[in-house]
C-alpha cells in the first residue's frame, strides 16, 4: 500500500491510495464518516425564549454547529466512569444568553472549556428583534457519525478510481482536447500529452471524439483519490489517522475472536 498527499490542510486532504482492494478504499471512506467520535450538542435546557423560533428548531440549529473537540480531554458517555449520566469528563456545557435586537452567531456561545468551542464563530443562529431575548445552555457530548449527522467529523468525502489515458497512434487534430470538460489533453511538439491525469472524471468523451480510436481510458482497479473536508470539528488530517485506526483496531479484533474460536 502506498499513500502519495496531493493537497493536504486542516479543513481539506486530498491523496492518492494505491495497491489496496475496492473494499479496503470504501472501508476507509466509512470510518472517516461514521466512525470518528466528534463533539456536537446533544440536548439544550432552554431558560427564557422570547424569539420567532420553537424551542425544538433552536435545539436543530445549535446541534448543527460543529464543535471544536479535544479527543484526549473527553471520552464516550457509555464509557466514562458516570456511565452516562453526565459529568465533566464527558460532557461540555456552552451557554447562550442574548437580547436583541441583534443577529445571534456561534461564537455568542459560551463554553465551559478554553479549548472546546465552536469551530466557526460566524454561523448564524437567530435574529433576535426589540424586546426578544434567548437564555439556554447546551450540553455537548461525543458521537459517532453513524448515530446522528451531526457527529460527523468528515464532510463531502468520496473517492474516485485512478484514471488511466492510454494514447496510441495520432495524428493531433485536437478533436479530443475540444470534447474534454476537465483539460486533462493537450498538445505539445505536435504530440498529444496527458497534462492532468488526477483532473480526469472517467467521462471518456476524449475517447468517443477520437475516429482514429487512438485514446483508450480506463480505471486502474487498485488506486484511488480521495477527497475530503472536516467539518472543523477536528483536522483533515486527523480525520485520516483516526479512521485508520479504527480499521486497524476492528480488525483485530476479528482476528481475536477467529482465533478464540479455532
Amino acid at each position: 500500500m502506498e499513500i502519495e498527499i496531493i493537497e493536504l490542510s486542516d479543513q481539506k486532504a486530498k491523496f492518492l491510495l494505491s495497491g489496496v482492494s475496492p473494499a479496503f478504499a470504501n472501508g476507509l471512506r466509512r470510518n472517516m464518516l461514521s466512525e470518528i467520535p466528534i463533539m456536537a450538542i446533544d440536548h439544550i435546557n432552554v431558560y427564557d425564549n422570547t424569539s420567532v423560533l420553537f424551542d425544538e428548531q433552536l435545539a436543530l440549529r445549535l446541534g448543527l454547529i460543529p464543535i471544536k473537540t479535544d479527543l484526549d480531554s473527553y471520552t464516550l458517555p457509555k464509557e466514562c466512569s458516570c456511565k452516562g449520566a453526565g459529568c465533566p469528563q464527558c460532557q461540555l456545557s456552552l451557554t447562550l444568553s442574548a437580547a436583541g435586537p441583534k443577529m445571534v452567531y456561534s461564537g455568542d456561545l459560551v463554553s465551559t472549556d478554553p479549548k472546546v468551542g465552536p469551530a466557526d464563530p460566524k454561523i448564524p443562529i437567530i435574529e433576535l428583534k426589540d424586546h426578544q431575548k434567548v437564555v439556554l445552555e447546551a450540553i455537548a457530548c461525543l458521537g459517532f457519525g453513524k448515530d446522528h449527522a451531526k457527529w460527523q467529523a468528515a464532510v463531502a468525502c468520496g473517492y474516485k478510481n485512478l484514471p488511466i489515458i492510454t494514447i496510441k497512434e495520432c495524428d493531433a487534430c485536437g478533436e479530443c482536447i475540444e470534447f474534454c470538460p476537465r483539460g486533462v489533453l493537450k498538445i505539445t511538439n505536435n504530440n498529444l500529452k496527458v497534462v492532468d491525469i488526477l483532473g480526469c472524471s472517467l467521462c471518456r468523451q476524449c475517447e468517443t471524439a477520437c475516429d482514429m480510436g487512438a485514446i483508450e481510458v480506463r480505471e486502474d482497479p487498485t488506486s484511488f483519490i480521495f477527497s475530503l473536508e472536516s467539518s472543523g470539528s477536528i483536522p483533515a488530517p486527523q480525520i485520516i489517522i483516526e479512521a485508520a485506526k479504527g480499521m486497524k483496531k476492528r480488525a483485530n479484533q476479528l482476528r481475536e475472536t477467529l482465533t478464540s474460536l479455532g
